[in-house]
């Protein structure tokens, strides 16, 4: 990351943190004993810590929404800043990265008591585990209460995870292209990408660390990842059939001499640049975490258990959307008290159209944001 400091200020809006948390009871049974958050903010918490905003990154995003005191643009721009509708002038923002992951917080490429890392030994870890670190967090920076919560895909569902765990603690929360649960055939996609990791041979079980890197098992799950991320439309639109100049599908005297088509091409370059920022063992418990994503586990009917959460909901769904269906978000919306309505966002690239597209709904979050 390339900070941008002048004589007279030292960079603090957008520069990762981290924090102590303790020790962590699992919801499945495992313990994590010393678990540690990285976190960024933006902003400033106000007297009586009524302004506090928490954005939640969603699967292989990292902790850094938007610029700050840095020159590294952030995943949702459109969203948070200077002006945006999470205006960071007025709110303080916070962001962090999930217990699991791979930039910053606890997981599996972390030490163990040890010494070594985690490896195959690291548990697993849910939504609602996750949820229970970042009110540890939320607790030390102050924030008994946030102004709102937010996300898209699995921040979307942590952010439900907070209004439903810690009802009290906050106020409002925007649910963007994601259900009340992962259904059936969000798990089985989950389940072919998690396995086509552990299928690389240089996994061993999870213990690779020191040795090579299963970069190939990682870049087939992103691969498959990415074709839910992206609309049947978009892909045709982009790509067609057409060949990956200079190659050409249908010349090669043997089935693996043949060149790609255009399409092959793009998930090649998508498994590849996720390879060079992220850890396998962390997409896969990440990916498990949210499998695990049930916020009526434990707790009865979806209309009872929203019913425990007072805030203000804001649903929204990306009407191509082919992973999390609008109907997902029409679902939880009609089981929410009162009339909420689901906002749609028009792309025809798919789910990906929460992150590219969000600015669609800027005057709609502004309002639900200033009432």
């Amino acid at each position: 990351m390339t900070v941008t400091v002048t004589r007279t200020t030292v960079p603090e809006h957008g520069i990762v943190r981290y924090a102590s948390v303790g020790g962590l009871e699992l919801e499945a049974g495992g313990y994590l004993p010393d678990v540690t958050l990285a976190y960024e903010t933006w902003g400033t918490l106000n007297a009586d810590a009524s302004n506090a905003v928490l954005i939640e990154h969603a699967l292989t995003g990292s902790t850094h929404v938007t610029r700050g005191d840095t020159d590294e643009p952030g995943w949702w721009e459109q969203l948070a800043g200077p002006g945006a509708p999470v205006d960071t002038d007025r709110f303080f923002v916070v962001s962090i990265n999930i217990v699991g992951g791979c930039y910053g917080s606890t997981g599996p490429s972390s030490p163990a008591p040890d010494g070594a890392p985690w490896g195959s030994r690291f548990p697993l870890v849910t939504l609602r585990d996750s949820t229970v670190a970042e009110a540890r967090l939320a607790d030390q920076l102050g924030i008994r209460s946030w102004f709102a919560v937010l996300g898209g895909s699995m921040g979307g569902a942590r952010a439900l995870e907070w209004a439903i765990t810690f009802p009290e603690r906050v106020q409002r929360c925007a649910v963007i292209s994601v259900g009340a649960a992962s259904t059936a055939e969000q798990i089985a996609f989950a389940q072919a990408q998690t396995l086509a990791i552990r299928q690389d041979a240089n996994f061993k079980g999870g213990d690779y660390y020191g040795g090579p890197f299963p970069e190939d098992g990682l870049a087939l799950a992103r691969r498959i990842a990415h074709i839910t991320y992206r609309s049947a439309a978009e892909l045709e639109g982009r790509f067609g059939r057409e060949p990956q100049a200079p190659e050409s599908p249908l010349q090669g005297g043997v089935l693996a001499a043949r060149g790609r088509y255009q399409v092959e091409s793009y998930l090649d370059h998508q498994g590849n640049k996720l390879v060079r920022r992220f850890d396998a063992n962390s997409y896969i418990a990440i990916t498990e975490a949210l499998m695990s994503h049930d916020i009526c586990r434990g707790r009865g009917p979806l209309p009872e258990t929203l019913a425990r959460s007072g805030a203000r909901f804001f649903v929204a769904a990306v009407d191509s959307d082919r992973l999390y269906f609008p109907a997902q978000s029409r679902e939880l919306a009609a089981a929410l008290p009162g009339e909420v309505d689901v906002h749609v966002i028009e792309a025809p690239i798919g789910h990906d159209g929460f992150l590219t597209e969000i600015g669609q709904l800027g005057r709609q979050l502004r309002a639900h944001l200033s009432a």
